[in-house]
């Protein structure tokens, strides 16, 4: 049974940071890539960064380049996301991900809902202007 438990989330003004964690368990870890994905009210889920197995490559939705850092440790089967100068806009529900497949993939499957196919509950993130 895959499990994915994320925490760190809360609220937070604008320019300030939060760091954001995932536990894994039920799967080799160390295997598969990651990725964050957040859904804001009313709007529909998105890609946000991503990570290869080895967390060797790192990957970014535009709007979070240079604010954010996806990182991992494969040892704790965990899975970070530093956020830094936030902004109101990134108000949403934070979700982490586990590939559906082991190894590598094309950014655009990166980038894509249905390439992962275990869910954390999610975690609020809340900006203030």
């Amino acid at each position: 049974q895959v499990q994915l438990v994320e925490s760190g989330g809360g609220f937070v003004q604008a320019g300030g940071s939060l760091r954001l964690s995932c536990a894994a368990s039920g799967r080799t870890f160390s295997s598969y890539r990651m990725g964050w994905f957040r859904q804001a009210p009313g709007k529909e889920r998105v890609f946000v960064a991503g990570i290869s197995s080895s967390g060797g490559n790192t990957y970014y939705a535009d709007s979070v380049k240079g604010r954010f850092t996806i990182s991992r440790d494969n040892a704790k089967n965990t899975v970070y996301l530093q956020m830094s100068t936030l902004k109101p806009e990134d108000t949403a529900v934070y979700y982490c991900a586990v590939a559906r497949y082991p190894g590598m993939a094309t950014l655009q499957a990166i980038r894509d809902m249905q390439s992962y196919d275990y869910w954390g509950q999610g975690t609020q993130v809340t900006v203030s202007s």
